[in-house]
């Protein structure tokens, strides 16, 4: 069973153009996503899924020089880039990872993907926030069978969906079996994405303090019991919703 790992990447954005390639740390905030995500034992592949405009060819380069996989596909139909890279990598597990949440948990992305393997003749798609969040915004991790992939790629219509790749699987639990990861307290209200300035500040705090990448999701919630402010940063901030 051949795992891969996506990772959606753009030059564009909304409110904070060029974030994935803004240093964190010292490196791009696509580097330390890459890096985080391969810390996950149960990843058998990384593909980074970038649209194939130009002005996004600065991430190929950027995926060259890591030595990861790229694959270019449709800029706004997102969920046609993961269907054909997962495709050309051949997975039967999709993990779907964003390359705007740097502080994405390994730990995290291996208990999604154990509880689908576990099950994997019942569930179709597991993730860390549903039925409800109860970790950080930013340390969402999905898994899918790849079966599960294929299906919404043929039978989603609507393409505000098809932009947030996973919508259509998860608004029709009655065509797809559904689990959900579950934190024992509930930290829904820390924000750890990066849309604005305001959350990249925040976490720029927190690779400043580490100087690396190598850190637990445990060990931010400890460094932020000793910085309660930094959560103020961005705390503002409104995520985005889907229509």
């Amino acid at each position: 069973m051949k795992v891969v790992a996506v990772i959606q990447a753009r030059m564009g954005s909304t409110r904070l153009p060029g974030k994935v390639l803004m240093k964190l740390g010292g490196e791009p905030m696509l580097v330390r996503v890459v890096k985080r995500t391969a810390r996950a034992e149960v990843i058998d592949q990384i593909v980074v899924a970038v649209p194939d405009s130009d002005e996004n060819d600065v991430l190929v380069g950027q995926c060259e020089d890591m030595g990861v996989a790229c694959y270019r596909g449709a800029e706004d139909d997102v969920l046609n880039r993961y269907y054909r890279a997962s495709q050309e990598y051949e997975a039967d597990v999709v993990v779907r990872v964003t390359s705007d949440c740097p502080l994405i948990e390994p730990e995290i992305i291996n208990r999604v993907v154990v509880c689908l393997r576990e099950d994997f003749e019942q569930l179709d798609y597991v993730s860390s926030f549903i039925p409800r969040r109860t970790f950080p915004q930013g340390l969402d991790a999905e898994a899918m069978k790849f079966s599960a992939l294929e299906k919404a790629w043929l039978e989603d219509k609507n393409p505000a969906w098809r932009e947030h790749v996973t919508e259509y699987i998860l608004r029709n639990p009655l065509l797809f079996a559904l689990q959900g990861v579950i934190n024992d307290h509930d930290l829904s209200k820390m924000r750890w994405t990066v849309d604005t300035p305001e959350d990249l500040l925040f976490v720029r705090k927190i690779y400043d303090y580490f100087g690396q990448d190598n850190f637990s999701w445990y060990d931010v919630l400890d460094l932020l019991k000793e910085h309660p402010e930094w959560l103020e940063i961005n705390r503002h901030v409104q995520q985005k919703t889907v229509e």
